[in-house]
């Protein structure tokens, strides 16, 4: 299981400069917690800092040019801050929990001669109290990599310098496919693998074609897949679902999928005085949000890093601290590594520590800045004394102007 312990990054739109956490080139900050949590105003970048996740993520996937290209990015161009000549830095900081080792990964993008996005530079290195051992090192497509987890790394035999035919995707997602290199294997599948949620409400809704299904889409559109599939294969975890549900949510009594004639998947659910089912498309959007989040919780292999934006859109404000304890419990079982999300909703807060909370703001220049919440030390000795902290925010102690 990897763990991100710090994420920096630069010249991406309005995140100039931005950490969060502990990174190589600032080793002394706390390390990021299991719950990352970033709330600020409108404009302070809170968008932006979530689709930087969803911009590396993509990288693994699709490459550079395509992630950049995505119809909501419009290109390197409109990426790239206003004003600045520099690339674009992704430096991640992460720790391996198997055998407990750190490591920092950094990416570097810019444009090269033609004016094609392209990873300039790469850099994978082992954190170590007295030296770095680097496992791969690229700039522009030549470089080195390392075969084994050796703490030697001078011998000959262990590294091998290559030049790659493609600049566009990361050396890591290329070496990461081979067994000859077990780092770079763990952090392309823990990148690749990040469950970055777009829940649609209509997609929810849909009515799939009948089937089990092991893993729930970032839309949501094969929800009664995945309940076809809990129900049928671990019942004692689909109990626990419907257990929360029908506790938080009055009149639900069950949740059911039913195949018609021509082969599509219902989802059903019983209410408390109606003798009929009632179907996805007549249930609320909370209803339909806090199961989904819960069918996430429970998969027997769930995702290790969850990003979540703004996830109390849709649900009753006195659940919203409900769903911290539940994020917070699958993470205490060890279901989950990490989750991370943005947030404008004081309730959700209040179920936070300061922590675990980070604060984004826009800067006199235009950039945004971020802090911890504990770094405020009057809101963290607040907090201390039994004031919750989503309070303290809506009453402007934590982002007084």
């Amino acid at each position: 299981m990897l763990i991100i312990e710090g994420i920096r990054i630069k010249n991406f739109r309005v995140l100039r400069d931005v950490t969060l956490g502990r990174t190589n080139k600032q080793s002394t900050n706390s390390p990021l917690t299991s719950i990352i949590a970033v709330i600020g105003k409108n404009g302070s970048g809170k968008s932006t800092l979530f689709d930087a996740f969803v911009f590396l993520n993509e990288c693994f996937q699709f490459g550079v040019e395509a992630a950049c290209n995505n119809k909501n990015r419009g290109g390197f161009e409109r990426l790239i801050s206003s004003g600045c000549n520099a690339p674009i830095c992704f430096e991640l900081t992460y720790q391996n929990s198997a055998d407990e080792m750190h490591f920092s990964y950094e990416l570097v993008i810019d444009l090269d001669q033609s004016g094609r996005p392209v990873i300039f530079e790469e850099k994978l290195i082992q954190l170590e109290p007295d030296t770095h051992c680097v496992f791969l090192h690229f700039q522009n497509s030549k470089g080195i990599v390392w075969t084994d987890n050796k703490k030697d790394q001078t011998k000959d035999a262990t590294h091998i310098k290559l030049e790659l035919t493609d600049n566009n995707r990361p050396a890591v997602s290329v070496f990461g496919s081979l067994k000859d290199y077990p780092q770079l294997t763990h952090l392309k599948q823990y990148i690749q693998n990040w469950y970055i949620s777009d829940f649609s409400m209509d997609a929810a809704r849909s009515i799939p074609k009948a089937g089990p299904q092991k893993q729930l889409s970032k839309q949501g559109d094969n929800l009664a897949n995945v309940v076809q599939f809990m129900e049928c294969e671990h019942k004692a975890r689909f109990q626990n679902i419907l257990k929360t549900i029908s506790d938080k949510i009055p009149g639900i009594e069950k949740i059911k999928t039913k195949t018609t004639d021509d082969g599509r998947l219902l989802l059903c659910f019983n209410d408390k005085g109606f003798s009929d089912s009632f179907l996805a498309n007549q249930m609320s959007n909370g209803t339909l949000k806090m199961l989904a989040y819960l069918i996430l919780l429970e998969l027997p292999n769930p995702p290790q890093f969850i990003c979540i934006e703004e996830p109390e859109n849709g649900l009753y404000h006195k659940l919203l601290e409900i769903l911290v304890a539940e994020f917070r419990h699958a993470m205490q079982t060890k279901k989950i590594a990490q989750i991370f999300i943005t947030t404008h909703q004081p309730y959700f807060v209040d179920g936070l520590s300061p922590e675990e909370t980070w604060l984004l703001e826009k800067g006199s220049d235009g950039f945004s800045n971020i802090q911890r919440s504990s770094d405020n030390k009057i809101v963290k000795a607040m907090v201390e004394e039994g004031l919750p902290l989503g309070g303290l925010w809506y009453s402007d102690y934590i982002d007084a102007r």
